[in-house]
């Protein structure tokens, strides 16, 4: 799962085969044909499994113990770091995972879809709660969470796609001050901080 889950993010769906899936893994086919039917099955476990790890991160940054602009700071660091580290590891700016898959397979591969369209639903959630939260505590006029959720989480979204075709990873360090510009924070100390 690791193995055809760093080929994908540092290359393509497309031009990832079974035979460098068990190269990378060190497997031989018939071992991958034992557990998966196909690429698209494996893939669909090894987004699953990363999303299991990944889904702890998100529950720590989005905790309702954390203020809710905060969540955003938060989230913003861990954005910056993941793709700092993924930069000194490859080499280049590699950006969502889940988005850059999505986008190649979403008309070819539609249980990998689904899979990665329930995962962003899930992340999209966690965005909803801290723009609730934040109206509720009246540091942001958002009567409709949900859908300004969705105008944030594209936002942050086309950053990191942004990253990944410039090749840049400053592209990510304002995210927060965008985020709050979108929210319409007018505290001037949150914006700053």
């Amino acid at each position: 799962m690791d193995a055809i889950a760093e080929l994908i993010w540092v290359g393509s769906y497309g031009s990832t085969s079974i035979d460098d899936i068990c190269e990378k893994a060190g497997v031989k086919k018939g071992s991958f044909y034992y557990f998966f039917e196909s690429k698209a099955d494996l893939a669909i476990s090894a987004i699953d499994a990363d999303w299991q790890v990944r889904r702890g991160e998100l529950d720590a940054i989005f905790s309702p113990i954390v203020p809710p602009l905060e969540r955003f700071r938060k989230l913003t660091n861990f954005i910056y770091r993941s793709q700092a580290d993924g930069y000194k590891k490859f080499g280049c700016i590699l950006g969502c995972p889940l988005f850059a898959l999505a986008a190649e397979v979403s008309t070819q591969e539609i249980g990998l879809q689904k899979k990665i369209q329930e995962i962003l639903d899930y992340k999209r959630a966690y965005f909803e709660s801290a723009v609730r939260d934040a109206h509720a505590k009246k540091l942001v006029n958002a009567p409709d969470a949900a859908a300004k959720a969705r105008v944030l989480f594209t936002y942050y979204q086309g950053l990191l796609t942004e990253a990944r075709i410039r090749n840049n990873l400053e592209i990510l360090k304002d995210a927060t001050r965008g985020a709050f510009e979108l929210l319409g924070v007018k505290h001037t100390e949150a914006l700053a901080a």
